[in-house]
């Protein structure tokens, strides 16, 4: 009721600001139909102005107004006039209502009174906001107005408008709360959102002001904010305002993936999603030299969270049928994007808040398609460094100076630029010097001219050159004067390390040529200081490069003075020799070393996916040696399911061995064991010695006993981990190493998943490269080779479960805890029952499971009771879900649940039935149906794609069991032993490859030392055609004939040469 006795002076002021305001809402109408741009027009400025014509009790508002104002100043905002307008325009159908619609929405406001919201006249509505009335300032309207801005958001115009429209009543100040409060924040919306709202008001009101001009009405501050909300809401705006915003438009926009190539709109979005001046698509296209439509396929399919086992077997037609490791190198340079537009963001938000940022320095940002570019366009503003010489001259004022000597240098006279007593002004010479050191720096920053020198390299003899340190000199001395001291060992040491160096001590290699096995060694004897390593890059290229930028690209624009073309030539020389030259030897070491550690990490994928394919060896008592002298040998029999039968330790390297053979004997015999897996490591020789003397002497008949030599890598760091304690409690470490290489044979895949894959012990520099980016590829190609395998989802180990594509160790332990508690699944539709499995997790990991009818019946067998109502229980939450219990035959092959619909009408078609399947009669009517008929029009009448019909063939001819692994090799069992100085130049063996390097591969020949197959060696003429694209095309596990070019004894070193593959 206050504001009804207002006295008349305060009413005229009302009156006054309200036909300025109305004034303000012309102009900014004519300057949007003029089509102005909305970073060119000021409404907060305008604002401020108005301000400044209340009285003095409104200092604060002008105050608050002006700040907010000054912390968007750099920013643009997008244009969102089209929204704007078609919001704006359904504001103004009641133009008579002004003040009507405004009270209507105070009725609302009050929850105490929703009875009555259509009467004009309510005077006791008022009461309600009275108690945010303490928090203000005064009393009077005019220092309300910002308050209204502090406390719930709402803009300033908006609220000041609203408010003398109504001529100075209190409640449509509360009603203009509610309104702002009711569009702007959706319900559910959380506390932190409101927040950033709270926190981006100088934008909305950029916005809403223009919308409310173009309105005239009382209800425009509405449509200034709903546009505003659509944008929060949609995300199709590229605005970069905070952290906040960019964090919401990332979550809020994560799946943009579609069963097609993206649209155009979402392409768009996904591009103001990273906020780069580049086309990301286009960008992954070009790095990974992957179809366009490809990538962007992959890019939707990730971003809905598919998993890459899954898209490389039901998305095939999407992928354009890529390997697993072709896709993951796409999705590797895609996270690497992402990552350097999340980084480019804090850069730009950082200057932005030091002050330093411009529209050029954002742009030559945000065009950044590299770290290593971002890096050198960023380092010069970084905190800490020293200022630049370029930004210490441009402090003084000679960035104009410089550009004048561009573009005008007939009007520039340095001699003006002096300042007697002011360091860097006061002579000409140091002007000159100020001039050239703004020009150095924009030279080694255009684009343009890093382009051109960067193509005169590519065409120029640019070396990579190692050499001995001088540190690593001088140590060598001091131990070589110190050689009668009595502590050598340290200078021994080091010695050592450096003779490991001896071929890049004095080295030099062209950049193009240089293998990446050279850089990573280059660069691991620079990290331990032995060597020192420069990029040589011809002088030629710097006359050439000088010339260009003279004569071309930074010629002065009219006519120059000599002393004025000495400045540029010598800014030219300075930007190439202290900017250009460094960036130059940054890239090269850069670019070097990321290719060498992507071939390094290929290399580890590789050899990591042939140890985990390698046939098990079933149906068979093995039992597992850990070889050793002193604590003896220690021994596991594993049953044909890999249950511990007996475990027991031997010294067969002690004096009365004979004792201990008789044992072996007895034990071997007792549980009929004729498989014999012994571990490589301390004592492995000695081992398998006595074992192929104790065969020879038939001390086992009548069994026909065997021997094999496996890795033990990791053995010994599985066997103390929570994981072996958990599976084994009760056991000593050692034994659970001998369990550990007996199961590496019995099933290498169920077992090596238990053990981090950099232990396996494969590949080389494994130090040398990026910790993340080796366990992000290893553990990929675990999933990959656990997925495409299968899982028997009744038998497998929780261990072996989490990693199935979509599962991970919390859902592996839901689903054994489930089996536990309800019995052994019947079907996979039960999967769904499992808490913590939604539609995403149960489509990613249904088409890896398996349900196998044998071990189901076993399962059932057993004595223990079922409870009644499982699903009752699993399945609470999930309405709707109604889940068959009857186990399905095709839950038993790799055809996936989405596709059930298709294989019965396929089987349908041949006249077979699901109990059929793996069966020769089916087998025989589906060749004979697809010899006739042709799988692409089979595809077309059952409404699916050729790819997933052969998938569903596969599935339905495939025997039961069947197993992947079985065309890959097992492990090679043997009888005698051969020693290296069995050996003879010319003598042609058979091997198996045990471990590959980017230099050649490593093949055991069965004498205690793997011989090498230099890479050299490995040509195109002795591979298979279907091996001739791969890199070195050999991998562990592959059998291989070789000849004996050199024997080393001394060293150890056995020289070979391929001599073919043996399938």
């Amino acid at each position: 009721m206050a504001g009804d006795k207002g006295p008349l002076g305060q009413l005229k002021d009302l009156v006054e600001l309200k036909d300025q305001l109305e004034d303000i809402q012309r102009r900014m109408e004519d300057e949007i139909q003029a089509g102005v741009p909305p970073m060119m027009r000021r409404p907060r400025t305008t604002t401020a102005k108005v301000a400044e014509n209340r009285d003095a009790d409104s200092d604060v508002s002008l105050s608050q107004s002006v700040s907010s104002d000054e912390d968007v100043d750099d920013w643009r905002p997008p244009e969102p006039k089209p929204k704007a307008r078609g919001r704006a325009a359904k504001a103004p159908a009641a133009p008579g209502e002004k003040k009507a619609a405004a009270k209507r929405p105070a009725k609302p406001k009050e929850p105490k009174e929703p009875k009555a919201p259509k009467p004009p006249a309510a005077p006791k509505v008022p009461k309600v906001p009275k108690p945010r009335a303490p928090r203000k300032p005064a009393a009077q309207p005019k220092t309300k107005v910002p308050k209204v801005l502090k406390d719930s958001g709402a803009p300033v115009l908006a609220g000041i408008k609203r408010k003398y429209i109504n001529e100075g009543n209190k409640d449509d100040t509360a009603a203009v709360k509610k309104r702002v409060k009711q569009t702007d924040c959706p319900e559910g919306e959380s506390g932190p959102s409101v927040r950033m709202k709270e926190e981006r008001v100088s934008f909305i009101v950029s916005d809403a002001h223009p919308a409310g001009g173009s309105a005239g009405e009382g209800s425009s501050s509405l449509a200034g904010f709903k546009p505003k909300k659509e944008e929060l809401e949609e995300e199709e705006e590229d605005f970069t305002f905070g952290e906040l915003c960019q964090t919401k438009q990332k979550t809020s926009g994560a799946c943009l993936g579609r069963p097609t190539a993206l649209p155009s709109s979402e392409a768009h979005g996904l591009r103001n999603e990273l906020n780069m001046n580049w086309d990301l698509k286009e960008l992954l296209s070009t790095l990974t030299c992957v179809d366009r439509w490809v990538c962007a396929n992959i890019v939707g399919l990730l971003q809905e969270e598919n998993t890459v086992p899954f898209m490389v077997r039901y998305r095939k037609e999407m992928i354009n049928h890529m390997d697993a490791d072709a896709v993951r190198d796409v999705q590797m340079v895609y996270e690497e994007l992402c990552s350097l537009a999340k980084k480019t963001q804090s850069v730009v938000q950082t200057l932005k808040k030091d002050g330093v940022l411009t529209p050029e320095l954002e742009q030559n940002l945000r065009s950044s398609r590299s770290a290593d570019e971002l890096d050198h366009v960023y380092s010069p503003y970084k905190k800490g460094s020293k200022l630049t010489k370029a930004r210490r001259a441009k402090a003084l004022g000679l960035e104009a100076a410089a550009f004048a000597i561009l573009n005008t240098p007939h009007t520039l006279d340095l001699k003006s630029w002096v300042t007697p007593g002011t360091e860097g002004l006061s002579s000409v010479e140091e002007v000159a010097t100020g001039v050239e050191h703004i020009l150095a720096d924009m030279i080694a920053k255009d684009p343009e001219t890093l382009t051109y020198v960067k193509t005169l390299c590519e065409n120029s003899f640019v070396t990579i050159q190692s050499s001995v340190s001088k540190s690593a000199l001088k140590e060598k001395e001091q131990e070589k004067s110190a050689e009668g001291n009595k502590k050598p060992g340290a200078q021994q040491n080091k010695n050592k390390d450096i003779d490991k160096f001896h071929l890049y001590l004095d080295f030099t290699c062209n950049i193009q040529r240089i293998q990446p096995h050279q850089t990573l060694a280059i660069n691991r004897g620079e990290n331990l200081k032995i060597l020192t390593v420069k990029v040589n890059i011809p002088d030629r290229l710097k006359n050439d490069f000088m010339s260009w930028c003279i004569n071309n690209r930074w010629r002065p624009r009219t006519f120059a003075k000599d002393e004025l073309r000495a400045i540029i030539k010598n800014a030219v020389e300075d930007s190439y020799k202290r900017l250009i030259l460094p960036f130059l030897t940054r890239s090269y070491r850069t670019k070097l070393t990321t290719a060498a550690e992507k071939e390094s990490i290929a290399m580890f994928v590789r050899n990591l996916r042939q140890r985990l394919l390698v046939c098990p060896v079933r149906g068979c008592v093995i039992m597992g040696v850990d070889p050793g002298f002193r604590h003896g040998c220690k021994l596991a029999f594993l049953s044909p399911t890999s249950q511990i039968l007996h475990t027991d330790v031997v010294y067969l390297h002690n004096a009365g061995n004979q004792r201990e053979a008789d044992k072996l004997r007895h034990l071997m015999i007792k549980y009929s064991c004729s498989k014999v897996v012994i571990g490589n490591g301390t004592a492995c020789r000695e081992t398998e010695s006595v074992f192929a003397d104790l065969i020879s002497r038939r001390c086992f008949h009548p069994l026909d006993v065997s021997y094999c030599i496996t890795s033990e890598a990791g053995a010994s760091i599985y066997s103390v981990s929570p994981e072996a304690v958990k599976e084994l409690p009760d056991m000593d470490p050692n034994l659970r190493s001998a369990v550990s290489i007996g199961r590496r044979v019995q099933d290498p895949l169920a077992e090596l998943v238990k053990i981090d894959p950099k232990h396996i012990g494969i590949g080389t520099y494994q130090h040398d490269v990026s910790a993340g980016a080796l366990k992000a590829a290893l553990d990929g190609v675990v999933q990959e080779c656990v997925s495409f395998v299968g899982v028997d989802i009744n038998i497998c180990s929780e261990t072996l479960m989490r990693h199935v594509a979509g599962l991970n160790a919390g859902r592996a332990r839901n689903i054994s805890e489930w089996r536990e508690q309800n019995g052994p699944f019947n079907n996979r539709e039960q999967l769904k029952l499992v808490k913590g499995t939604g539609p995403k997790t149960y489509q990613q990991c249904a088409g890896f499971i398996r349900i196998n009818p044998q071990t189901l019946r076993s399962a059932n067998s057993s004595p223990r009771p079922v409870p009644e109502k499982p699903a009752a229980k699993k399945g609470k939450g999930k309405t709707g879900v109604n889940v068959p219990t009857s186990f399905n035959p095709l839950d038993q092959t790799c055809i996936h649940p989405e596709s059930y619909h298709v294989a019965q009408s396929f089987l349908s078609l041949v006249g077979g039935s699901a109990d059929q399947i793996g069966s020769a009669g089916l087998r025989q009517c589906v060749e004979s149906k697809v010899r006739t008929s042709g799988v692409g029009e089979l595809a077309k009448t059952l409404g699916s794609t050729p790819e997933t019909l052969k998938l569903i063939i596969d599935g339905l001819t495939q025997p039961p069991g069947f197993d992947i692994r079985q065309n890959f090799g097992q492990a090679d069992f043997k009888r005698g032993v051969v020693s290296m100085s069995d050996l003879r130049v010319g003598a042609v063996l058979t091997g198996r490859v045990d471990n590959t390097a980017l230099f050649g591969a490593f093949v055991d020949i069965g004498v205690g030392r793997s011989g090498l197959i230099h890479k050299s060696n490995i040509t195109l003429d002795k591979l298979p055609a279907s091996q001739r694209r791969r890199s070195l095309a050999l991998g562990p596990g592959e059998r291989v004939e070789v000849r004996v070019l050199d024997v080393d004894p001394h060293r150890g070193r056995i020289g070979l040469d391929l001599i073919r593959i043996l399938q």
